[in-house]
């Protein structure tokens, strides 16, 4: 009884049944007052008014429609008027919002198969299928959906299907134990083993063994997206995304999946676009840490240390098409020799691009920590001793070059007068003292700095001046007879 009254309700509620309560209404009246009326009259007045009623009905429908979305185009018109005339029956599909690349929708509307409609943002973008095909990318903007059309799905944690969207911004992806972990300092799951656990977890994300075979764990970072156009051109709905969308690289996203098949429990399990990059970094970077000593890492040759050669080959290996070969050292090999980037070449097929890849936080056993640095302390205090004779040696032969520079200024003051005409016979050495003395002075007093040194030269050279002044105007008489 209950559903049949329902059903009633909903049936009065429509334009129909405003119609025939009406009617019903208008003849119970006639009848309660005895009007004379015609039936026939009656039902042609209902039909006319159950046309008008649908006529009307239908073009409001189609007017409001409009509004719903922010459509452009007339077909667009026609397809949200159909998706709003049907949306109280069971006869639609899905309506579904998808924002930052992830699916919004009300429990139960993924499930729904028929006409539906998708409305992204401009940093969303999504890829259709049916049962028997992939149909394509679909950008930023509004799409309706066909009756056999359905987002493409993946099996999450909980064994459940997920609609699949891509978020077309610039991703970050941290992986590794973070700045307050200490996974080597916790070796006993106490006293919170769930937190214990979790912090293993992070640790063995990034764990490598070095050439000697010591376990570092470092926190990664990597920065990537999915490939932008050259020209950022407008999608199907006329939206042009500041993210840029090209609906290739969408698709191979999406659809050309890696599968990880070593698994404990022998599972395949698929991969995402998302984690393909940090799956090919980790990867990469086990590689090249074996390559180095653990000492190496943290030590500079030519101006790199291993850290940083690994970091910038990381970067070339998912950057390049082709890279430098490293030997078993962590060296370049001689001569320079160039292999084929199979992580590039995977990045490309899957539409993903790489911009960065960093390394930070790199932890290891404490005692080897210590090990370092006392290792350091001794390498630097034999560094220092070797500055020091360097500097000393420097210091000496600066002082050496000094000294025969002065004497080479002295001699040229010094014979100044005399550099005109060397075999002139010179009157007396009075004016001879007097002809050497004058250029020192000049030169002393050009380029002293009053320091008291230099001044009390001077005076002593104005001395000898004046002595020499005296005795030429006035020479002793007994000179010429002793």
């Amino acid at each position: 009884m209950r559903k049949a009254f329902s059903a009633v309700g909903s049936f009065l509620a429509t334009p129909f049944g405003v119609v025939f309560i009406t009617a019903v209404l208008w003849h119970g009246v006639v009848w309660y007052f005895d009007i004379p009326y015609s039936p026939i009259v009656s039902g042609l007045i209902i039909l006319l008014d159950i046309v008008v009623v649908f006529a009307l009905g239908d073009r409001l429908t189609y007017f409001f429609s409009q509004f719903v979305l922010p459509i452009r185009n007339p077909d667009d018109r026609q397809e949200i008027y159909e998706r709003v005339r049907d949306f109280e029956s069971g006869d639609r599909g899905p309506i579904l919002f998808v924002k930052n690349g992830r699916v919004i929708k009300h429990e139960g509307e993924g499930d729904k198969r028929g006409p539906g409609v998708l409305v992204l943002d401009t940093a969303s973008a999504v890829v259709l299928r049916t049962d028997t095909e992939i149909v394509g990318s679909v950008g930023p903007g509004i799409r309706f959906t066909d009756e056999k059309e359905y987002i493409i799905s993946h099996i999450n944690a909980k064994n459940e299907e997920e609609a699949i969207g891509v978020d077309l911004r610039t991703q970050w992806r941290f992986i590794g134990p973070t700045a307050s972990d200490q996974p080597f300092l916790n070796p006993v799951p106490f006293p919170d083993p769930k937190k214990y656990n979790d912090l293993e977890k992070r640790r063995k994300q990034t764990v490598g063994l070095t050439r000697d075979g010591f376990e570092v764990s470092p926190t990664i970072s990597i920065k990537f997206r999915i490939k932008r156009p050259k020209i950022n051109q407008p999608t199907q709905s006329g939206v042009r995304s500041q993210f840029g969308y090209d609906p290739v690289a969408v698709r191979h996203a999406v659809t050309r999946e890696v599968v990880e098949l070593d698994k404990s429990e022998n599972k395949k399990a698929r991969m995402t676009w998302k984690q393909l990059p940090e799956h090919l970094v980790v990867n990469l970077w086990r590689e090249y840490v074996r390559k180095f000593k653990l000492e190496d890492l943290f030590t500079s040759s030519d101006s790199y240390s291993g850290l940083q050669t690994i970091e910038y080959v990381l970067n070339r290996r998912l950057q390049q098409a082709r890279v430098a070969v490293l030997d078993d050292t962590g060296m370049p090999e001689m001569p320079p020799r160039y292999a084929e980037s199979r992580e590039f070449k995977e990045l490309q097929e899957r539409g993903l691009e790489v911009i960065e890849v960093r390394i930070h936080n790199v932890l290891f056993e404490p005692t080897l920590e210590e090990n370092l640095i006392q290792q350091w302390s001794a390498d630097w205090m034999g560094l220092a001793k070797k500055e020091e004779a360097l500097l000393n040696e420097k210091a000496a032969l600066v002082e050496t070059a000094a000294r025969s520079e002065a004497a080479k200024q002295f001699v040229r003051a010094a014979s100044q007068k005399f550099s005109v005409n060397p075999l002139l016979t010179l009157g007396d050495v009075y004016s001879a003292l007097q002809d050497l003395i004058e250029p020192l002075k000049e030169n002393l007093l050009a380029q002293s700095q009053a320091d008291e040194e230099a001044v009390a030269t001077i005076e002593e050279l104005d001395n000898i001046l004046k002595w020499a002044l005296v005795y030429k105007q006035d020479p002793p008489k007994n000179r010429q007879g002793s």
